[in-house]
């Protein structure tokens, strides 16, 4: 397995290239979302990959299902390590998601969106969705593993029920992961301690990293308090 840390590359091109330049591809993995995806296009991806990083491509698809199944058709072709879709585009377009994958020997691996780490109960009633938050997650989580998806993207909160619900083998990917307990944009957050303890598989930083002095020292001192759980 490689390393728990995800780095969110949520820069432009030539800085994206700049930072991952620092960097070392054994300490961390590298996500590309639409910031970066918008501004780098897929040569981005090739570059950061000649840099030896595994890229996770987070353009969370979500569209009918033979227009997903292109999508991430198209993800072979670039080496992704890992890519995701909207668990809410439905059984059929999740299903369409892992068709091109069928029979690869070297296959990316595809999670499901949940609930974005930004919405809380209130954000869910506002689109006119009445479940329970936590609910929600772990419904559409069995969604995706009835799908044939090989794990989710989830907040460090549901963690510990997903993993009663659907085993250990089901990856959880868990971003809105602050080392210093600071509230933004996201309302369901975590430590990358807590969160590991949890038993997220992956865990996602961006902000703490990418603008820190010294962006490698700052996930070294990551890894070393990750290394330090029983």
């Amino acid at each position: 397995m490689s390393s728990p840390l995800i780095i969110a590359l949520d820069l432009n091109n030539k800085e994206a290239l700049k930072l991952a330049k620092k960097l070392d591809p054994k300490d961390c993995n590298l996500k590309v979302g639409s910031q970066l995806f918008t501004s780098g296009g897929p040569e981005i991806i090739l570059k950061l990959k000649d840099l030896g990083f595994n890229i996770f491509l987070d353009l969370k698809f979500h569209d009918i299902p033979n227009t997903v199944n292109q999508a991430v058709r198209s993800c072979l072709d670039l080496g992704i390590w890992m890519l995701n879709v909207h668990a809410s585009g439905g059984a059929e377009m999740l299903q369409a998601s892992t068709l091109p994958l069928k029979d690869k020997k070297q296959k990316p691996i595809l999670i499901g969106v949940t609930v974005l780490t930004s919405l809380d109960e209130a954000s869910l009633e506002e689109v006119g969705i009445k479940k329970n938050l936590k609910n929600q997650v772990i419904s559409l989580s069995k969604l995706c593993q009835k799908n044939g998806l090989d794990g989710v993207v989830c907040s460090a909160k549901e963690i510990k029920p997903l993993r009663r619900e659907l085993g250990n083998e089901f990856i959880l990917v868990t971003p809105g992961i602050r080392k210093n307990q600071s509230v933004d944009d996201q309302k369901r957050f975590a430590t990358p301690v807590a969160a590991i303890e949890s038993g997220a598989d992956y865990i996602v930083l961006g902000r703490e990293v990418i603008f820190s002095k010294d962006p490698s020292l700052e996930i070294k001192e990551i890894l070393e308090d990750i290394s330090k759980i029983n």
